[in-house]
């Protein structure tokens, strides 16, 4: 190096020197940045949630599975986690993730519904109680938490709160296929298929009611003897084989020969 470079270069030196940690600092600092920018966990937007909403009970599982992941924390992603194993037969894992999200959010009514209808899904309607009590609490004119209340007050073996609780629900939404299914379940779990018919039949008639309810209604007939009228009833929203097990069911049921496995149609639980 010239002497003349070199000294440029010493008097150059301080005033590098002055400004030298900083920038180092600063590009110190990107790296990490970039690291944690790569790392930070990204949650879906609401559009992507709501396309989610609509895919098949799988890929909702999965979808909402990797949301309650990236962030625990997150309500409406245990909910929704809940609900999708639910749908899939899953009841035992759709009671503990809404179980994990009530940690964070003890208030949350539609966290206190899922895991109500987990529970009862599972056939333990008295640990649904105390859920569906709190969902009733902190939105009394919601009929939602009374029907699923009516339910496993019944799987609890304690009948007239059940009854009590049903009472309430239709009440509240006497328009609803829902809360009237499940009082007319709890009619036919108590003797009562005539009513329990008169309650179904209101149901059915109801733009809200789905397959769950006609399928409770063609139960109900069948148990009173109509088969051919149940017969009609199932083969509007069943295949062949599975009309044929329900119907090999009722004839079990009512006495008459045949055997086949329990009927399908469950209680609609408060799905709404």
């Amino acid at each position: 190096m010239c002497r003349k470079r070199a000294l440029v270069a010493t008097l150059l030196a301080p005033a590098v020197l002055l400004i030298a940690p900083a920038a180092f600092a600063a590009d110190s600092a990107k790296p990490a940045q970039a690291e944690a920018a790569k790392a930070a966990p990204v949650k879906a937007s609401p559009q992507q949630r709501a396309e989610a909403r609509r895919l098949d009970p799988l890929a909702r599982a999965a979808f909402w599975g990797a949301e309650f992941e990236t962030d625990p924390g997150d309500a409406e992603a245990g909910a929704a986690l809940a609900q999708s194993l639910r749908a899939l037969g899953r009841n035992d894992d759709a009671a503990e993730a809404a179980t994990k999200a009530l940690v964070a959010h003890p208030d949350d009514a539609p966290l206190l519904l899922e895991l109500a209808r987990a529970h009862i899904a599972r056939g333990q309607g008295f640990y649904a109680i105390e859920p569906a009590r709190k969902a009733a609490a902190l939105n009394p004119r919601d009929w939602r938490p009374l029907t699923l209340l009516g339910v496993a007050y019944e799987q609890a073996e304690r009948d007239d709160e059940a009854e009590a609780a049903h009472r309430q629900a239709l009440a509240l939404a006497p328009a609803e296929a829902t809360p009237l299914a499940n009082y007319a379940m709890h009619l036919a779990a108590r003797g009562d298929l005539a009513g329990a018919e008169v309650q179904l039949r209101r149901a059915a008639a109801l733009p809200s009611a789905g397959v769950q309810v006609r399928q409770n209604l063609a139960l109900v007939v069948g148990l009173q003897g109509r088969l051919p009228e149940a017969e009609k009833l199932a083969r509007a929203d069943l295949p062949p084989e599975q009309v044929s097990n329900n119907l090999a069911y009722l004839r079990a049921a009512i006495g008459q020969a045949g055997s086949g496995r329990s009927w399908d149609a469950m209680k609609a639980g408060g799905g709404q």
